[in-house]
């Protein structure tokens, strides 16, 4: 799977020891920054990941910020993204099986290591259901998207 990545200052950290996980996993990768521990803000990074989403480029992203909440918010404003944060595996799946998120939001400064591991590994792995009930929903919000 072809991800991009991302993160702000405040979760350049965990950013960074994600990488060599996610490369584990077999994920080809495009990390959008930031580079350095230097204040950024999350709108230009998180705008910048759902580019390469919505171009379909790659084909999920992982955004890495102090809570993941002012992420998952600027993702939402861009159409084609479903962004949620997520903080449990459960919702890391289940946001793909039932909604078919596309961005994973995680908080830098709430996660550890081992969960971030955790809910990367649900995360990629999860696939959208094909029970027409959830495919119903999200057809919903995609129809959302126009007003």
């Amino acid at each position: 799977m072809k991800i991009v990545i991302g993160s702000d200052h405040c979760g350049f950290y965990l950013k960074k020891q994600m990488i060599p996980f996610l490369e584990g996993l077999g994920c080809e990768m495009v990390d959008m920054g930031c580079y350095t521990e230097e204040k950024v803000d999350f709108p230009d990074i998180v705008k910048s990941i759902g580019e390469k989403i919505v171009t379909k480029e790659c084909e999920r992203g992982i955004v890495f910020c102090g809570t993941g909440i002012g992420a998952a918010i600027a993702g939402n404003k861009i159409k084609g993204i479903r962004a949620a944060v997520c903080h449990d595996t459960y919702s890391a799946h289940q946001s793909v099986e039932h909604d078919n998120v596309n961005m994973m939001c995680v908080g830098g400064k709430i996660v550890s290591e081992w969960l971030a591991e955790d809910l990367i590994q649900s995360f990629i792995k999860a696939k959208f259901s094909t029970d027409e009930d959830f495919r119903r929903r999200v057809a919903k919000l995609d129809e959302m998207e126009s007003y």
